[in-house]
């Protein structure tokens, strides 16, 4: 099946395939996949996660404690490290794809967009939502990588740490230069055959020489600004590891990071969400995972109803 005409969504039984195939503590787990009659009735019944990261985010009284986002931050790096040692890159992390239950356990959810290291098949540009989309995805690179994963990490560590989004561009051109105003200009020394990415025959990028981390995280510790440092390196060959992060001395010095179950929980938020404009406007919008999302949260409001029954 190639496409929606054929009774399901490609992006759904990508999510199925890889969620079948996975199993770690810091990411969501697919318990049963029940078909109805119909191949478009299909139920996928996953583990129960009390709030989303995005709604705590919205409507915790207090920001993260450091200590805090260093246990959320370690956990995601534990999960990108298991599916990029399983060959599964994301493509769409962020904080609303984030889950977290009464136990404190970060765990990675939505994998609609998710693909194999080893496909042979040209990747979509337009993927990740805008507001944590590496610059290689925007400029044009079609040669996707686990890179693109640690980017979008960096930028969930920097929203964790300043309690906003960090780089909340409106449409691709102004993401590019508000990564600009963060980072500096990127140029082929530091960033080997960045002229020739397709985009910038059409752009020409802002000149900004300086890189501005630690004038944006004033607070954070040498090891912190390094560790946000090689996750935004700009040529993803050179970003870090999930591995390397899992072992940045950031987590190792005072203070270190809090117990799962230290982690505040407020379940009764779950369903005030506010909507962010890097997701749903038509640049930060993804289509594909809008149907998957569609299609799940109908299965599982059907299959609830016939339970209770």
């Amino acid at each position: 099946m190639e496409n929606v005409r054929d009774g399901i969504p490609i992006s759904s039984l990508r999510e199925i395939t890889l969620l079948l195939s996975i199993k770690h503590p810091n990411v969501v787990h697919l318990r049963e996949v029940v078909v109805g009659r119909s191949l478009d009735s299909i139920f996928l019944v996953m583990e129960y996660c009390e709030q989303d990261m995005a709604s705590l985010l919205d409507n915790m009284p207090n920001p993260f404690t450091e200590s805090q986002v260093k246990c959320i931050m370690l956990q995601i790096f534990k999960g990108l490290r298991y599916l990029h040692e399983n060959f599964i890159i994301h493509r769409d992390l962020k904080v609303s794809n984030l889950l977290m239950n009464d136990k404190g356990l970060v765990k990675v959810a939505d994998f609609g967009l998710s693909r194999p290291t080893h496909s042979h098949n040209p990747m979509t540009p337009c993927v990740v939502t805008l507001w944590y989309r590496a610059p290689e995805i925007l400029l044009g690179d079609k040669n996707q990588t686990k890179a693109v994963d640690i980017w979008s990490a960096g930028c969930i560590m920097g929203e964790l740490l300043l309690h906003k989004p960090l780089l909340p561009g409106k449409t691709e051109v102004h993401q590019l230069e508000l990564i600009i105003d963060l980072l500096g200009t990127p140029n082929d020394q530091i960033w080997p055959n960045l002229s020739k990415l397709p985009a910038l025959e059409k752009i020409n990028l802002k000149k900004q020489p300086y890189n501005n981390l630690r004038h944006t995280f004033p607070w954070l510790s040498d090891a912190g600004l390094r560790l946000l440092n090689f996750l935004f390196m700009y040529d993803p060959s050179k970003r870090a590891r999930a591995r390397e992060c899992c072992q940045s001395s950031y987590f190792r010095e005072h203070p270190l990071p809090c117990e799962p179950d230290m982690m505040p929980s407020f379940p009764q938020h779950r369903l005030k969400r506010k909507n962010s404009p890097g997701e749903y406007d038509n640049k930060g919008a993804n289509p594909a995972q809008d149907q998957t999302a569609g299609l799940f949260d109908a299965a599982f409001d059907r299959i609830v109803k016939k339970r209770r029954a």
